[in-house]
């Protein structure tokens, strides 16, 4: 991505597009999908770039995960989140998610946050007991 591209607003720099492809200023209020309503990886990754070139690369990388989330059915993010809980998952069943994270929705910054999180809730106490 070019500087002009990592500039802000987005909307002024970058080709953005919502979830279904449509670009921005073609989506209109009659004729709407929730797939319009929903933002894309191409723009997640847009707004990344932004956020490292101002020096924020935690924020970057949180952007870069949520791109990746894109992939992965609303009810399975829904599932892994409620798993993530506290006293919910065994140090297994984090590592599984991991797994499927990267295996399923080629999710590898999703699958290595996730692997972290496994290791502090054992450091912690915080794994499901069984």
């Amino acid at each position: 991505m070019t500087e002009r591209e990592a500039s802000y607003p987005l909307r002024d720099s970058a080709n953005l597009t919502a979830a279904s492809g449509r670009r921005l200023d073609d989506i209109a209020g009659d004729d709407l999908s929730m797939a319009d309503l929903t933002i894309s990886a191409e723009t997640l990754r847009a707004q990344a770039a932004v956020a490292r070139a101002a020096g924020y690369g935690p924020l970057a990388e949180n952007l870069e995960r949520a791109a990746e989330l894109t992939r992965v059915p609303n009810a399975e993010v829904l599932r892994m989140y409620e798993r993530l809980r506290p006293g919910r998952a065994s140090y297994a069943a984090l590592i599984g998610l991991a797994e499927t994270l990267e295996a399923e929705y080629g999710a590898a910054a999703c699958g290595r946050l996730l692997r972290e999180a496994a290791e502090a809730y054992k450091e912690r106490g915080l794994l499901k007991k069984e």
